[in-house]
């Protein structure tokens, strides 16, 4: 009989864990078959075979989805980082050589990111590496951090409020919030604005699930007082037109702010905290070079401070 070169058991070894991995980010063995361009038979099978020769269940079901058991969490630990880097060996090599001329860059960012944060850095980066196909991809927060962990992101640029264990936030801007009025509004010709002031007054705010709906009520309900939404807009361009146009007031961060609007600004520092934007990586990801590149351009201390792959 003849002996198996060890190569052939290093190379499935590879495939099991790439299969492994991607089950592990998504959750679901269809969705990582889609991701390899492969069957869910076949996903299927490279699992089962690497729990056989590790002899431990690195799944658990629960419901359409699958979860990482406690073994599966660290095996996903241990390797999720070695299979980015063999997937990335090309790129990462070439980069090392000087050599980093094309590849793909994408980047999650809500809409006020995209719009007052990252044009500078974009155009730089373009200017620098334009071989480079960046793809921004423009979701709320949530949405952004599920990209993140299922590695459809490579990072995500915006605002955390709270950080998740499995997830870096690197903050690098601040921007203070501030209450917008029309030009003619009563709470215009004040000069010192209270919450107990703007309490009577309809605010035009985003939708309910996303963190700025949160921060107005915390800041609201500490000073015992109730708020009425007169209006629910996606994106702070839609709450400055509507503010314009005398629907409402609203409660923004200046980071939108251009000095064109037709709005009268009112700080209120002492009622909300700055707002951060800033990095959000998954930990444990291998950044591919491109990735790197970009991330060195909005913060050149960042891989000073941080270890990341």
């Amino acid at each position: 009989m003849s002996k198996i070169p060890a190569m052939y058991y290093k190379q499935n070894r590879l495939k099991q864990l790439r299969a492994f991995c991607h089950a592990s980010r998504t959750g679901s063995i269809s969705e990582a078959a889609e991701q390899l361009f492969l069957s869910q038979p076949t996903v299927t099978l490279q699992i089962q075979a690497l729990e056989r020769e590790l002899n431990i269940d690195l799944f658990e079901r629960r419901g359409p989805k699958i979860q990482l058991t406690p073994e599966g969490k660290l095996l996903y630990e241990l390797s999720n980082s070695l299979v980015d880097g063999v997937d990335k060996l090309h790129e990462t090599f070439a980069a090392n050589l000087g050599r980093l001329e094309s590849g793909d860059l994408n980047i999650a960012a809500g809409e006020s990111t995209i719009l007052y944060i990252l044009p500078e850095f974009v155009d730089e980066f373009n200017k620098k590496y334009p071989q480079i196909h960046l793809k921004l991809l423009n979701v709320t927060g949530r949405d952004g951090m599920a990209l993140v962990r299922a590695d459809e992101a490579d990072f995500a640029v915006g605002s955390m409020l709270e950080e998740p264990e499995d997830i870096i936030y690197r903050p690098i801007f601040n921007y203070n919030p501030v209450l917008i009025t029309p030009e003619d509004h009563p709470l215009a010709e004040k000069e010192n604005v209270t919450l107990e002031d703007i309490s009577p007054h309809g605010l035009i705010l985003p939708p309910h699930h996303l963190s700025t709906w949160r921060v107005v009520d915390m800041a609201f309900r500490q000073q015992n007082l109730s708020f009425k939404v007169s209006l629910e807009a996606g994106g702070w361009e839609i709450i400055k037109k509507y503010v314009e146009l005398g629907m409402g007031v609203s409660i923004v961060t200046d980071v939108c702010l251009t000095g064109d609007e037709k709005i009268v600004r009112k700080p209120l520092d002492d009622y909300f905290p700055k707002r951060s934007y800033g990095l959000v990586l998954r930990k444990g990801k291998f950044l591919s070079p491109q990735a790197r590149r970009f991330i060195e351009i909005m913060d050149p201390d960042f891989f000073v401070d941080n270890e990341v792959e």
